[in-house]
């Protein structure tokens, strides 16, 4: 393993988070009532080949709408905050009133995009960064557009900015050019905003889709930009992290695809409510310590496992504290599946 255990707690937090969320909003026996009457209709005439897989086409599509629920969760929480606490970096909204470009610039970007549309150049990050840097003080400034930074890093001793913007679904026909346009403006408003650092921006996806099964963290950059509608056309494979590729450069180690997986499968059981709900009762961190401990260890909650280590020690010194018996008595997670974060300093602090 190459995460530090405080960074692979830290994203075993957000594992059981999405996965307390999407338990709560699981169909139960009642989703066979939803209402759903042209989804129906419409299935009626895959009933033949639906019949061997499914029994109630309902449940089927509460089921669907579910799933989509969870690849909204990851998409929009679960990727954003592990890509962040693996690169030591956070999401950055940069507004109309600070992003600025220059007129020279904007022609610039107008003359890239042509060319690419026309196929009469191809996507060059490092032609399109100095065709940028050499309109940086030419023409006269202009409005930029907002844009966000899923993840924005700034390293003065490097004199480099990294900011990357994840997509976990694949853009929708024509959309590609838009987001070529983004990628530009983006960083040509960051060569003005941090003037004398190197601009580095990409596009992150956290998974290929066209990669076989057997290799979930493989991927093949080529294909996967032919696979995006005019991705080859408009991207240069060195402005896109995919999959393995993603993961490894945020963290800076290698494997940490394979390592997050790892997470995620050390969690997300059959067990995982049952388990769940025994760490949450905390006369259980006394009664059963042993298997208590089992769990925190093969969920990684290395704070939670210090905790029950040092509880003789925390339990004596408790004795003269009100707060602190109560801090005891609380769950590890809050109503929502989030760890109670405050809470652990407080009890690790006394055992300092």
């Amino acid at each position: 393993m190459n995460l530090e255990p405080g960074v692979r707690e830290r994203i075993a937090w957000q594992v059981i988070a999405v996965l307390v969320k999407r338990f709560r909003s699981f169909p139960d026996e009642t989703a066979s009532n939803r209402n759903a009457p042209f989804h129906e209709a419409f299935l009626q005439a895959f009933a033949d080949k639906l019949a061997p897989h499914v029994s109630d086409i309902p449940l089927l599509i509460s089921l669907s709408s579910w799933l989509h629920g969870l690849s909204t969760t990851l998409g929009q929480s679960f990727f954003e905050k592990t890509a962040q606490i693996l690169s030591g970096g956070d999401k950055r909204t940069f507004k109309p009133n600070e992003v600025k470009i220059t007129s020279a610039q904007a022609q610039a970007i107008d003359e890239i995009l042509s060319g690419l549309k026309n196929g009469t150049r191809p996507p060059s990050a490092a032609v399109e960064n100095r065709m940028l840097l050499e309109a940086l003080e030419e023409g006269t400034e202009r409005p930029g557009t907002k844009f966000t930074a899923d993840v924005f890093i700034e390293d003065p001793m490097e004199r480099q900015i990294i900011a990357v913007e994840i997509k976990s679904v694949r853009p929708n026909a024509g959309e590609m050019r838009g987001e070529k346009r983004k990628i530009l403006e983006s960083k040509a408003a960051l060569m003005r905003i941090y003037r004398g650092y190197e601009i580095k921006y990409f596009m992150g996806f956290p998974f290929d889709p066209t990669s076989p099964r057997e290799e979930p963290t493989g991927f093949y950059k080529s294909r996967f930009l032919r696979h995006l509608v005019e991705g080859d056309k408009y991207l240069d494979p060195q402005e896109v992290l995919l999959a393995g590729e993603f993961w490894d450069f945020l963290s800076g180690e290698q494997g940490t695809m394979e390592e997050i997986l790892g997470i995620i499968n050390a969690i997300a059981t059959p067990r995982f409510e049952e388990e769940y709900e025994f760490l949450q009762n905390w006369r259980n961190r006394e009664e059963h310590r042993e298997r208590y401990r089992s769990i925190l260890k093969r969920w990684g909650l290395v704070s939670e496992l210090r905790i029950v280590d040092n509880l003789e020690v925390i339990c004596a010194l408790a004795e003269s504290s009100r707060r602190a018996r109560r801090l005891l008595t609380q769950s590890p997670f809050d109503p929502e599946g989030k760890y109670r974060c405050e809470r652990k300093e407080a009890l690790r602090d006394m055992v300092k």
